[in-house]
């Protein structure tokens, strides 16, 4: 599978012709004639569930839904502060890339008037603390700089 969702537009209107597209992967399967505003409709769905898909990340014994708020570690929920969830999302968002601790202070805290450039390092070790085990490492601290999560 490429990732990439499938809308099968034709004439065969056979039940086989269409359970077949189905199992091969396709999201939705539309016979001639068809309205243009149903298309649409049907576009718009596949994209938004694409999308909401696209927020759900897994690794080891991780699942991180940002859509549904739910963070499992081993299957056991998560519990996140929003703060812990903010910078979750934006290490998650762009693993493998550093991100500088003014960015992520700039992200994570973006109302706040003045915030102590101590709460970022308390907020990532409370999130290690709830997230990392076994000896797991997810949250890599990039001295001087800031931090990235690990990418696969």
């Amino acid at each position: 599978s490429s990732g990439v969702p499938v809308l099968i537009l034709t004439a065969n209107d056979s039940e086989m012709d269409e359970v077949s597209g189905l199992e091969l992967g396709a999201q939705d399967y539309m016979t001639k004639p068809f309205s243009l505003m149903v298309l649409r409709v049907r576009v718009e769905k596949i994209l938004k569930r694409q999308k909401e898909a696209g927020q759900v990340y897994r690794t080891g014994d991780l699942t991180l839904d940002f859509v549904h708020m739910d963070f499992r570690r081993d299957g056991e929920k998560v519990e996140l502060s929003k703060t812990e969830r903010r910078l979750l999302y934006i290490l998650v968002e762009n693993a493998g890339q550093t991100r500088s601790r003014e960015r992520l202070l700039d992200y994570v805290w973006q109302d706040a008037e003045f915030v102590d450039e101590n709460a970022l390092s308390v907020t990532v070790k409370r999130l290690r603390d709830k997230l990392e085990t076994g000896g797991k490492k997810f949250i890599r601290t990039v001295y001087g700089i800031g931090y990235v999560w690990r990418a696969e």
